[in-house]
């Protein structure tokens, strides 16, 4: 029963779990020290010891290919075979990635829509060259929803910019544009994709756009791989940033609005993205950009 609450701490709070089943708290944790005697005298391998805080550190969101990256990063090779028991003994399972819905796209307003630049192109492999955009619905606990727009590189898969709503204006769609813009100054040319909904088609939008330089990208109708990218990041951040919880909500829009911007900042800063050989994206972003400077002309 010890071993019991001690697998499902990462789930439920300790005090709720000895209260269902009828454990006084201080049995628990003397329990605890017990083990960890124990564990000290039977000389648990460093790696595992080490495995155990990166995942606790990371909510559940790695698993063991990221934990092999971080691992031999701090000096242990452990295989993923060895990770997944070390996981198992310590009743650590990881989050796994859903779809989600609803589809906020509308692209029935009957505005012209640009051609889709990305089409037969190859990937970029400069940092703010190509940006792609997209909106999804947030839940709230009162059974409405708030609305999320961002902007992330295709290249370094930084998250450039973004904003959380109350409803699902253009506003929505230009002040995240504004965030990256006014954060990255990108140089004349960059192509900005997105779905055809009606808030990227708008005459504010278009406007920014052109002030920047910029070159406006829509997917095809109908085709919504066109901005695949864009739709992975949502279910991330769905994932990893709702499932966690009790009950998979944002408690009002204020929760919304800053929960989402420490998944962000957690995103951009710690988190390792496989397309990027394991790097984390800021990271990996002003590596690119300093590149850039190195070589540009003077």
């Amino acid at each position: 029963m010890l071993q019991f609450i001690d697998q499902q701490r990462c789930f439920l709070p300790v005090q709720q779990l000895c209260q269902v089943l009828g454990v006084v708290p201080s049995r628990y944790y003397a329990w605890r020290v017990a083990q960890a005697a124990g564990s000290a005298a039977t000389s648990e391998p460093a790696w595992e010891t080490e495995m155990v805080a990166v995942f606790d550190h990371h909510q559940r969101r790695y698993g063991t290919r990221r934990l092999r990256v971080e691992l031999r990063e701090k000096g242990h090779r452990v295989g993923r075979q060895a990770l997944r028991t070390g996981l198992r003994r310590h009743g650590r399972q990881a989050l796994q990635p859903k779809s989600f819905v609803p589809r906020t796209t509308d692209s029935t307003h009957g505005q012209r829509c640009a051609p889709n630049l990305l089409l037969d192109q190859p990937r970029p492999t400069q940092a703010n060259r190509v940006w792609v955009s997209d909106i999804t619905c947030l839940p709230l606990a009162s059974g409405a929803w708030a609305y999320l727009c961002a902007f992330q590189d295709r290249c370094t898969k930084h998250v450039v910019g973004w904003q959380v709503r109350a409803d699902m204006p253009e506003a929505l769609v230009t002040s995240a544009l504004q965030r990256a813009l006014l954060a990255q100054r990108p140089a004349p040319g960059l192509i900005v994709h997105s779905d055809r909904g009606g808030q990227y088609v708008g005459n504010a939008y278009n406007a920014l756009l052109r002030g920047a330089r910029a070159q406006l990208s829509h997917s095809r109708r109908g085709e919504c791989y066109d901005n695949a990218q864009a739709e992975s990041l949502w279910s991330r951040l769905k994932t990893e940033e709702l499932e966690a919880r009790d009950w998979p909500v944002f408690a009002d829009l204020a929760d919304a609005q800053a929960s989402v911007a420490d998944y962000f900042d957690y995103y951009n800063h710690e988190r390792r993205h496989s397309s990027i050989a394991y790097q984390k994206p800021y990271q990996f972003h002003q590596q690119h950009l300093n590149n850039i400077t190195q070589f540009s002309p003077a």
